[in-house]
């Protein structure tokens, strides 16, 4: 077979197989010789023959056949200026026949190099302390928590991805890390590969430039579970896009799962492609919302019990969880590292971790973490809740209609500021401190016993921390 001809059978197998299988696998393509019905072609790497063989061979084996080739099997040979090794023996395909014993033996070498690289990546990134066991779960996180767990026990893929999205410090890193240690135990036989949007963004490059791209592509599409952690990292770059949607449809294709975690939901990336927004949007899409009092208070309460094993004789006085629990409320990391700080310099000073010692080591911590949330802001906010007038809140009435959102808005100014009771009290039309402490008590009360204020105080409160 000739060049010219040769060229004339791929600009139809380039309307066939569409552009970008035809660059990726057709192109690279390098007609040999025709010695006894075999047509023999040269390839750069073994994954590139081996995946040409079982996924094109057929269609290449036609177009031979109609252009009038003497042609029944087709044989792959890594060219000998190639990086890969020359000597090892071809792949053949099309009619087969004891083939498949060659391929076994070709693609053996490059499937242990794969599995190497894919060791050497995984090691690295898993924390041993982000585990399912150690994850604290609660309203903002239960549904995200119970998707994790159904993928972490392996069996059938049963939403493809999964994408865990939300702000800083809200456990999407810890249950991605749960995730592959639970698979690692169950599974220990499973390619599960965990890495940050920047090491696949960095791997790409690194393999355009090497050109490697085949062995890249050879990489993350053998694995069995992929999971990228910070997706949105990739918006932006065009080509590592349209490598991750690539990949992202071959293992989708497989069957196989993926996990992905962003700050934000797929839909609302600045310069994310659409089609990998679409793709993203395809799965079980899950929210970690921003932490309510109770779950920072559980969070805090399993820390203590993991800092008793460093510091055993050290005593904490009460109310001072519940006061780190209110006061730093964004990031769970802040809040992890601030009790952290506080038993290490409890133990160096020697005293007990009361509420001085509490504001003297932490009051860095605890001015970055203030509230910018004010007492105006806060009746303002109950106000539209509830649909009364601000002045209503503010001045002297006592119906019950605006009595209780009056009492509502006086403990989220407890719980939500660094105010006195007399200067909140001052706020609310120069009430005395005694009345503030009056209603915050009678929320707190009616927030165990009435479910609709306790719906109602924990809504507003995610509405003025968001």
């Amino acid at each position: 077979m000739t060049e010219e001809k040769w060229g004339q059978l791929r600009n139809r197998l380039l309307k066939t197989v569409g552009q970008n299988n035809f660059t990726t696998w057709i192109e690279p393509l390098e007609f040999d010789t025709v010695d006894g019905g075999v047509a023999v072609f040269k390839v750069p790497t073994n994954f590139m023959g081996n995946y040409v063989s079982q996924n094109f061979a057929d269609l290449i084996l036609h177009e031979l056949t109609m252009s009038g080739e003497p042609v029944q099997r087709l044989a792959f040979r890594v060219a000998a200026n190639s990086p890969a090794r020359p000597a090892e023996p071809a792949v053949a395909a099309g009619s087969f026949g004891g083939a498949q014993d060659d391929l076994a033996v070709m693609t053996a070498p490059a499937a242990a190099a794969g599995r190497d690289t894919l060791e050497a990546l995984q090691a690295a990134p898993l924390d041993p302390r982000f585990t399912f066991d150690s994850f604290v779960v609660g309203k903002p996180n239960e549904l995200a928590h119970a998707a994790a767990r159904r993928v972490g026990e392996g069996g059938p893929v049963t939403f493809n991805p999964l994408v865990l999205y939300g702000g800083v410090g809200l456990g999407k890193t810890h249950l991605m890390h749960a995730i592959a240690w639970e698979l690692k135990e169950k599974n220990p036989h499973l390619n599960v590969l965990y890495l940050s949007a920047e090491q696949f963004m960095y791997r790409f490059v690194q393999a355009l430039r090497e050109r490697k791209m085949m062995d890249f592509k050879h990489l993350f599409r053998s694995v069995d579970v992929l999971m990228v952690d910070d997706v949105q990292f990739i918006a932006g770059k065009d080509s590592t896009q349209e490598e991750f949607f690539h990949t992202f449809n071959a293992l989708v294709d497989q069957n196989k799962q993926i996990i992905i975690s962003a700050d934000r939901a797929p839909g609302e990336i600045k310069d994310l492609e659409d089609r990998v927004k679409s793709r993203l949007q395809c799965g079980l899409v899950v929210d970690l919302h921003p932490t309510d009092y109770e779950l920072r208070l559980g969070i805090l309460q399993t820390k203590v019990q993991q800092q008793r094993e460093t510091y055993p004789d050290l005593r904490i006085a009460d109310g001072v969880l519940e006061f780190l629990a209110h006061r730093i409320s964004t990031n769970v990391r802040v809040l992890e590292g601030a009790l952290t700080r506080l038993f290490a310099f409890a133990s160096l000073v020697g005293r007990e971790i009361d509420m001085d010692l509490t504001q003297d080591c932490l009051a860095d911590v605890l001015r970055a973490s203030e509230r910018k949330i004010t007492v105006e802001e806060i009746q303002r906010k109950v106000s539209e809740y509830y649909n009364i007038r601000m002045s209503d809140i503010i001045g002297p009435k006592r119906l019950r209609s605006y009595a209780r959102p009056r009492q509502v808005a006086m403990y989220l100014c407890k719980q939500l500021t660094s105010r006195s009771l007399p200067e909140i009290g001052r706020r609310f039309g120069g009430r005395d401190h005694t009345t503030v402490m009056h209603g915050v008590k009678r929320i707190e009360e009616l927030k165990l016993t009435d479910g609709q204020i306790a719906e109602d105080v924990e809504m507003l409160r995610r509405s003025l921390e968001a």
